[in-house]
């Protein structure tokens, strides 16, 4: 057996947020659905860019978002994702740093741009996102760590890596050495346009045992079981070993080796809701690291992306491991 090097390593788009205020006219003028997400190509990250007025630049990342909670949680941490050489990617990786997760893999040459995502928050805290992926989309299967993934005690992978040929070889990868090692896998559907595009591949991966915790909202849940969400949430957790579904407002519900268990929303001022789910995923695993129960762990979810959807930006600002006793004892 390999020697356990990182409690979690992720696979994601490496990605600055840009997020800026906004009203939900311009969200009608420019065509996009409230709340969603959309790739778009750089001609019109540029239009855009130039109508959303001042913003602020926030690394982000699904992944990435989730290792910064964990490793802020006390978990050692590893991203594996693409930047380019420029001033944005050097960002990035600065500021994965300074939460405390490895990130080693070297900057892309050439024309393309590190990732960005354009996100207009609306007055009522939801967030509505435009992702150019640029280097991001050409992460190589050489970034695949084949000693450290088999040596971690989970894998973390975004569904939304599954759309680009080059991640999504090295994604499959990532799963053949996990399965054939004691390594967890973790999967996060992302976004509905991810289960609606990917979802015959999204199904197989559970119907081939390669995923051991699901993380999906409950639109996602129906979608890729294409049922209610109820009912996906009662076929899913007969399919996968952990199912998790966030319910934003509502909570979330776990299901484990056919037991069901649930929590509440923490009560919080919603300011904008980017990463919530990115948080919850961390304070859940946070949890499930450290053996404790699914309620706890649920709690603990509940509790960080409580965080950081009281601020902008989707990395929490307060310290987690402090509020996790605030509020949970």
């Amino acid at each position: 057996m390999t020697d356990t090097t990182y409690d979690v390593l992720a696979i994601g788009n490496a990605i600055v947020d840009v997020l800026a205020q906004t009203d939900d006219q311009l969200i009608a003028d420019e065509g996009l659905t409230k709340g969603g997400m959309s790739l778009i190509d750089a001609d019109r990250a540029v239009s855009l860019y130039e109508k959303m007025g001042q913003g602020q630049e926030i690394s982000g990342g699904a992944a990435a978002n989730t290792l910064a909670g964990l490793a802020m949680l006390g978990a050692k941490c590893r991203f594996i994702g693409q930047v380019a050489k420029d001033q944005l990617g050097e960002v990035y990786a600065h500021d994965l740093g300074a939460v405390g997760v490895d990130f080693t893999h070297p900057p892309r040459d050439g024309d393309v741009p590190t990732g960005r995502c354009l996100i207009l928050v609306s007055p009522d805290g939801e967030r509505t996102m435009n992702t150019f992926l640029g280097a991001s989309h050409y992460l190589p299967g050489s970034a695949i760590d084949e000693k450290a993934i088999a040596g971690a005690k989970i894998v973390f992978l975004e569904g939304y890596m599954w759309d680009p040929p080059e991640p999504r070889a090295a994604m499959r990868r990532a799963l053949e050495i996990a399965r054939e090692s004691d390594t967890q896998i973790a999967f996060s559907t992302c976004a509905d346009f991810c289960v609606h595009t990917h979802r015959k591949d999204f199904r197989k991966l559970i119907d081939d045992g390669l995923i051991d915790i699901l993380f999906a909202n409950e639109e996602e849940a129906g979608i890729l079981e294409d049922s209610d969400p109820e009912a996906a949430i009662e076929s899913l957790g007969k399919d996968v070993p952990l199912l998790v579904v966030t319910r934003g407002p509502n909570g979330a519900i776990a299901v484990k080796d056919g037991e069901r268990f649930e929590t509440k929303a923490l009560p919080t001022t919603v300011v904008d809701t980017t990463g919530a789910g990115d948080l919850f995923a961390a304070g859940f695993l946070s949890g499930h690291l450290k053996g404790e129960s699914v309620t706890r762990c649920l709690e603990m979810g509940a509790v960080a992306a409580a965080e950081v959807v009281s601020h902008f930006g989707a990395r929490p600002e307060q310290d987690l491991t402090k509020l996790m006793a605030e509020k949970l004892g």
